[in-house]
């Protein structure tokens, strides 16, 4: 049935199932894919077997084709599970993505000291602030800053980075081919071909809310830290660091006016066992044991 190796045929399937390699590994573990019929898809993949036919017909239909070279004109590198440049602390989550597709500086990646920034939409001056006082050490310490290239805290963390000349890292939560928020289309620009964007999502899917909260779990999962600018209890920012604490990452909070409505996650993190910052050597000691990871 297949005339590819695992890798064509994964990012075959991606293309059109993108789902997390516990929900493909029934398929991907059997001895011979060539033999699998429409009603095994089925039943391996729970779908519907009119699903399963759809996708045994497409599946056919590009066996012959190689996705890889597709994704090169595009100049879009996909990293698959069984890939050695697949993140080492992502393989560890519970359910980490089949297939990342990558757009920049791929080196960026092999750098395992990552550590993540998130916060509100509506993030004020302040966090800019802090950001630019917390971030030098962590820079001058090769780490790298993870974010979600969303508005306000996001685009501030890798506006930041960038201009203090540090790495960073921008997960979508949405295909290359789309542009979300479309303001962020110079900085997307910029960070797809001196910095590196990630996304678990094919190039033609677009943004969807429900997405969101996954891609949270990508900026959690490839990082070892998680540094809370300011944010709302009831922010999106949560999902992140639920995801960090299941992850077993260290969560760092940075304190805020007590009069502002945009401190009250960071300090009831704190409250509740997060680290309060207000230096970047505070997250280094915290830390120190990525520091020399290879």
């Amino acid at each position: 049935m297949f005339e590819q190796s695992l890798k064509e045929f994964l990012l075959a399937l991606h293309y059109v199932m993108p789902a997390s390699i516990n929900r493909l590994w029934p398929l991907l573990s059997c001895e011979s894919l060539e033999k699998i019929s429409s009603m095994q898809l089925s039943k391996l993949l729970k779908i519907t077997p009119q699903k399963a036919l759809k996708l045994q017909h497409f599946l056919n239909a590009h066996r012959h084709f190689s996705f890889s070279s597709y994704y090169k004109q595009q100049k879009i590198i996909p990293i698959t599970f069984f890939d050695a440049a697949y993140p080492k602390n992502l393989r560890h989550i519970y359910d980490p993505p089949s297939v990342i597709y990558t757009k920049g500086n791929i080196n960026i990646l092999q750098n395992e000291r990552r550590i993540a920034v998130v916060g509100s939409r509506k993030a004020t001056q302040y966090s800019k602030d802090a950001l630019e006082h917390l971030l030098p050490p962590l820079l001058n310490e090769e780490f790298v800053v993870v974010s979600g290239l969303a508005r306000g805290a996001d685009k501030m963390a890798h506006d930041v980075t960038i201009t203090l000349g540090g790495a960073t890292i921008g997960v979508l939560g949405y295909g290359f081919q789309h542009v979300y928020p479309k303001e962020h289309e110079g900085l997307i620009k910029v960070m797809s071909q001196t910095q590196l964007l990630i996304s678990e999502y094919p190039p033609y899917m677009g943004p969807k809310k429900w997405q969101f909260p996954m891609r949270n779990r990508l900026i959690s999962g490839i990082s070892w830290g998680i540094l809370v600018t300011e944010a709302q209890k009831k922010s999106g920012t949560l999902s992140t660091v639920d995801y960090g604490l299941e992850h077993g990452r260290s969560i760092f909070v940075i304190p805020g006016n007590i009069l502002s409505p945009l401190s009250e996650l960071p300090h009831k993190l704190a409250s509740e066992g997060a680290t309060l910052v207000w230096n970047g050597s505070q997250i280094l000691e915290e830390m120190a044991d990525f520091l020399f990871l290879k």
